[in-house]
């Protein structure tokens, strides 16, 4: 090798390591991810993965991502298989995946995206959950309380509102919709699907039962099928108010919720604290700080109906 060579050999070998490879002697971390549908999958690829590049965890130079989206019944294999893959942490979305997770292992340290963790038993305190857990608490069950009373604001007519509630994750939810209906004198009537075979069925009961309007329970899988249920909803002349804001532009008529995407980026950053040695047990569960509306006043003109100037003043965005 001649002394060109010797002086170019360096430049040629770094030119010879592909952009984003693992260090020699970096520590490759595995997140396993477990979600009730592919698009809570995405909005982590799309959302929680680059705010995890921002802290230093970088998909194919030292992350890996484990998915897994599943149904109900397929939640505890799934979850089952994850641990065996020996994740450094796992994401689990909605409370099917959260349950699962935590039945499936007690030492992996699972960050929760879903409803009231200590509600549901998983966490001993907001401050400090305990055990293997953390995560980012989205209050399902309490917003969907509130969806109620704004829906009621907006169509102040209705009296008879139907709520279409998940049958797997519907008792905390219908709770507290039965608690603000009984303040305001609505009366509820609550309609249970699984998925979109069930979904024609549901809103046919609505109509026969006299349904003036609708709140879709807030889950994964309802979120998944927004475009189908507002539709649904629209031939049934039903206003619809749905979990997240950006849930309005598909059709529903009012979308109101927290800021999903900034939850999203909180995932993150729980996640990159776990990989730098956290205890899932001591670092706090999140809970929102920033609430979205949005109204859709082309559902509102397909419906006839016209949404109250005051409601009108307080939405964050006009769809028309």
């Amino acid at each position: 090798m001649n002394r060109l060579e010797l002086m170019l050999l360096p430049i040629l070998l770094a030119l010879a390591v592909p952009t984003g490879a693992q260090s020699a002697g970096e520590k490759l971390y595995r997140l396993g991810q477990l979600a009730l549908t592919a698009e809570s999958i995405e909005v982590t690829r799309s959302t929680t993965l680059p705010e995890l590049a921002k802290l230093g965890f970088i998909e194919g130079r030292n992350l890996v991502l484990d998915e897994r989206p599943g149904d109900r019944a397929s939640m505890p294999g799934l979850a089952r298989s994850l641990v065996l893959g020996k994740p450094d942490a796992i994401i689990a979305i909605g409370i099917d995946a959260i349950r699962a997770t935590s039945e499936a292992t007690g030492t992996i340290p699972l960050i929760a995206f879903g409803p009231d963790l200590v509600q549901a038993g998983l966490a001993a305190s907001l401050a400090r959950p305990g055990g293997n857990v953390t995560g980012v608490q989205i209050f399902a069950a309490e917003m969907d309380g509130k969806r109620l009373d704004i829906l009621r604001e907006a169509v102040p007519s209705a009296r008879r509102i139907a709520a279409l509630l998940l049958r797997s994750a519907a008792d905390a939810n219908e709770t507290e919709m039965r608690a603000v209906a009984a303040k305001t004198g609505i009366e509820l009537l609550v309609f249970e699907a699984d998925g979109p075979g069930d979904y024609p069925a549901a809103f046919a009961a609505m109509r026969e039962a006299g349904a003036q309007a609708l709140i879709i329970h807030a889950n994964p899988v309802f979120y998944r099928d927004t475009a189908t249920l507002a539709g649904l909803a629209l031939r049934a002349g039903l206003p619809t108010v749905c979990e997240w804001a950006d849930m309005a532009k598909s059709g529903c008529l009012l979308g109101y919720g927290p800021s999903r995407l900034e939850l999203r980026r909180r995932l993150a950053h729980q996640v990159a604290r776990i990989f730098q040695g956290a205890t899932p047990g001591d670092l706090p569960i999140e809970q929102p700080t920033k609430f979205e509306m949005v109204i859709n006043l082309n559902t509102a003109k397909a419906l006839g109906i016209t949404v109250p100037v005051a409601l009108l003043a307080r939405v964050d965005e006009v769809i028309e």
